[in-house]
């Protein structure tokens, strides 16, 4: 009885388990080879793989169809299980990594499996492990009536190891899953912030748009006609809805920017500007046809920075809008300094310190900070503490003329905001001797005095939960920072900034 049992669990539960895999490596397979050249390079931005992309984006893809053909094949069958317990445990082992120990999420698996998020794909694989685990012992304890539970168990949990064992060596040995201790110390303020207060916004949507002597304002990315409004004591909130005159345009990213009594809707995809004066929420065309940006910080009632695009050669360039000249647009190609693609490499931020009447442009991929006046002179460029003067970045050109990041790219800097002589930036890199708990559980801020071209001092910023800062904006002695749906307001201590 037990032998036809047996038999019968293998002849049907292991047929179907083997049908079912083979069609899931098949699918995923498939799914690689349509789209195979995305699928390399997201595979190159991979923090476990990425200096293996070449070799595994191939090899994966034959593997994966060998394996499915050898479950269809009775003599190979076993094999075959085998080898995809091995297969799965690798998949399961590196989305635990990756949830758990990555700071971005790469790679893009293809078909159903790119739909769901990554705790419902390690619930999936874990279950395809548990049911490849009990199809291979039903196989083996028919084949091997002799053998006890412990006996059949020891090959698949071998191979369990060996598969979770190469991809945790890879893991440790990725240069891009940690962060590179650099030659550079940090100097910790002490006690600067002396007080900490918390506004629940009730959405994650929301950027600043500005601040002045009253209010801080609050735009947000799925309502981008409201603007939000708080007292600076974070207590008073008011919404509005702000009016177009003209709003029959294929906006992309719609946003509001308030500054000197007026605030501006924009988005650079559309060379359209708006301008309304406080308290009169019907705003006006200002600009039309004027510029494409990619970023815009406002300089003074009429007039603009920029960042756009060469039409030449489509690298990053800064310009300036006057509204009240002739011409309006000014474009300075050479302030930003290409190394590489001159678009990946030079993106950074370009803010505006209305305060001094200066321009800062702060470099994502290097540690260069310029600072500008209003009519675009570059007054000079220093550099933020760590060492990284060279972008590490590496970019793909696909067939159909697109660039992606070809790895993982080496980010220095996060979140910059300027005030008052002041820089306050989020650097993405931990500096020597420091707590790898603390850089994991907060965000660090450096903060630099831009008249004299150095370093001040830093601080932690504590993140909440996994949330980490999106963004950031200075008045006077406060930081305002906001950390997924939270507005903290920081205040510094005084005489810290003296």
């Amino acid at each position: 009885m037990p032998t036809i049992m047996t038999g019968f669990v293998k002849k049907y539960f292991v047929k179907t388990v083997s049908i079912l895999l083979a069609l899931l490596f098949i699918y995923a397979a498939m799914s690689k080879l349509l789209d195979f050249e995305n699928f390399q390079v997201q595979l190159a931005q991979s923090p476990l793989l990425s200096a293996y992309a070449g070799i595994i984006s191939y090899s994966i893809i034959i593997i994966e169809i060998i394996v499915a053909i050898s479950l269809f094949i009775p003599y190979t069958n076993r094999y075959g299980l085998y080898a995809s317990l091995g297969l799965m445990s690798a998949f399961t082992i590196y989305i635990y990594l990756i949830i758990n120990y990555s700071d971005f999420i790469p790679c893009s698996c293809g078909g159903i499996l790119e739909k769901m998020s990554w705790t419902q794909h390690l619930i999936f694989n874990l279950f395809f492990v548990v049911l490849t685990l009990t199809a291979i012992i039903c196989v083996d304890r028919h084949d091997y009536p002799q053998y006890n539970f412990f006996k059949l168990i020891i090959a698949p949990c071998i191979i369990i190891f060996i598969s979770c064992f190469t991809v945790l060596a890879l893991f440790l040995r990725s240069e891009y899953i940690i962060k590179k201790e650099n030659n550079f110390t940090r100097r910790f303020l002490l006690n600067p912030i002396i007080r900490e207060k918390k506004f629940i916004t009730g959405s994650e949507s929301y950027y600043f748009a500005g601040v002045d002597n009253i209010r801080i304002y609050l735009g947000s990315v799925s309502a981008p006609l409201w603007l939000t409004s708080l007292d600076l004591n974070l207590e008073d909130s008011i919404s509005v809805r702000l009016y177009l005159d003209r709003s029959d345009y294929p906006f992309r990213n719609l946003q509001v920017q308030v500054t000197g009594g007026c605030y501006y809707l924009y988005d650079g995809s559309v060379p359209i500007i708006y301008r309304g004066n406080i308290g009169n929420w019907q705003a006006s065309t200002v600009s039309r046809a004027d510029a494409y940006f990619t970023q815009m910080t406002v300089l003074d009632t009429n007039e603009f920075g920029l960042r756009s695009q060469s039409r030449k050669n489509k690298q990053y360039i800064l310009a300036k809008l006057k509204l009240n000249t002739a011409p309006r647009l000014s474009v300075y190609e050479n302030i930003l300094q290409k190394q590489i693609d001159g678009v990946f490499d030079s993106d950074g931020w370009l803010l505006s310190d209305r305060m001094l009447n200066q321009l800062i442009y702060i470099y994502g991929y290097r540690n260069q900070i310029i600072r500008m006046d209003y009519a675009m002179n570059v007054l000079d460029r220093f550099h933020t503490i760590d060492t990284i003067s060279q972008v590490r970045i590496s970019v793909a050109k696909l067939s159909d003329g697109r660039h992606k990041m070809k790895a993982p790219p080496f980010r220095v800097n996060k979140i910059a905001c300027a005030n008052g002589n002041y820089l306050y930036n989020e650097s993405n890199l931990k500096g020597k001797h420091e707590s790898s708990s603390a850089w994991r559980n907060s965000a660090i801020i450096d903060i630099y005095s831009t008249q004299k071209r150095e370093y001040v001092g830093s601080f932690y910023i504590k993140n909440n939960k996994n949330q980490k800062i999106r963004g950031m904006i200075a008045k006077d002695k406060f930081l305002y920072v906001l950390i997924g749906n939270e507005l903290r307001r920081l205040q510094f201590r005084d005489g810290l900034l003296d």
